[in-house]
């Protein structure tokens, strides 16, 4: 059964991929679609990092997903040996 300090931190990774998602999403599907001398494309990256910016997020986001998990295993085996 997870705890709360683990809920809090599975529920901020799932906003924070969703958050950028929807910036890629924006960036990629709606912004060409924009005049480029509109005041929003001041909030995305420029065009050339459409490739390098998600390979990088997602390469953090495993990296916190791989994190989070081998912190929930590990705090189980100290929760089965205390147990024993």
């Amino acid at each position: 059964m997870a705890m709360g300090t683990d809920q809090v931190v599975g529920l901020s990774l799932i906003v924070v991929s969703l958050i950028i998602f929807t910036y890629y999403a924006t960036w990629v599907i709606l912004l060409p679609f924009i005049d480029s001398q509109h005041v929003i494309h001041k909030y995305f990256l420029p065009q050339p990092m459409l490739l390098p910016s998600p390979v990088a997020a997602g390469l953090l986001l495993l990296l916190f997903v791989g994190l989070f998990i081998i912190y929930v295993i590990l705090k189980n085996q100290k929760v089965i040996k205390k147990a024993q």
